[in-house]
């Protein structure tokens, strides 16, 4: 018997702040052998209410926040620019859990977009310059000879943060942790900022 299906999870015993019990899910995910458990899906919309979804990477988290970096220019970028919102989203499919948050977004400092930047590969950040995240191009050659030429340009130097590219802060203000159990009777725990307390519910899955 696989007895992850007999995990559970309840309102009574589970950690009273939700960043807690965030940080005991996932270093329980990366433990577990899941593939990118650092893969989180972030809803935003643009100032109509139009959404868009895609998966980024979570790089940090603590008491204020969950980061990730991109392209300030993308199309995420110009909805956050435009609406605040976003909601987050990971999905341990292995483990049969995931978590949701949502909140406010804002940009971190520049200097801790450029102390990330400075830890990622050399090729990453020509990439980072090379692509203007979500414009169309003509053919993948545009986005080759970009490469190429800020690679020639930056050769022997050290590569600067681009002025469109930092991180992300989501400030969560709802959290709900999902556990998977038989006969679709799932563990559903939210957890909701009321002043400067986090008050505990159980959802009906």
């Amino acid at each position: 018997m696989d007895e992850r299906k007999e995990i559970g999870l309840n309102e009574q015993t589970a950690e009273k702040d939700p960043f807690k019990q965030f940080e005991v899910w996932y270093n329980e995910i990366q433990k577990s052998g899941t593939a990118e458990p650092t893969a989180m899906i972030i809803a935003t919309a643009n100032k109509k209410g139009i959404p868009t979804v895609r998966t980024v990477l979570l790089k940090s988290y603590d008491k204020q926040g969950f980061v990730f970096f991109t392209n300030y220019e993308s199309r995420k970028g110009h909805d956050l620019a435009e609406n605040h919102s976003a909601a987050i989203l990971f999905l341990w499919k292995e483990e049969k859990r995931q978590v949701r948050i949502s909140g406010s977004i804002v940009k971190t400092s520049k200097e801790e977009s450029e102390k990330y930047f400075r830890s990622r590969p050399i090729e990453s950040q020509l990439g980072a310059w090379a692509s203007k995240q979500s414009s169309v191009i003509p053919n993948r050659e545009h986005l080759i000879q970009n490469y190429e030429k800020y690679k020639r340009q930056f050769e022997g130097k050290e590569i600067p943060l681009p002025p469109n590219w930092g991180g992300y802060r989501v400030i969560p203000e709802e959290f709900e942790f999902w556990q998977g159990r038989e006969n679709r009777l799932h563990d559903r725990i939210c957890y909701i900022i009321k002043g400067k307390e986090w008050h505990i519910s159980r959802l009906s899955p």
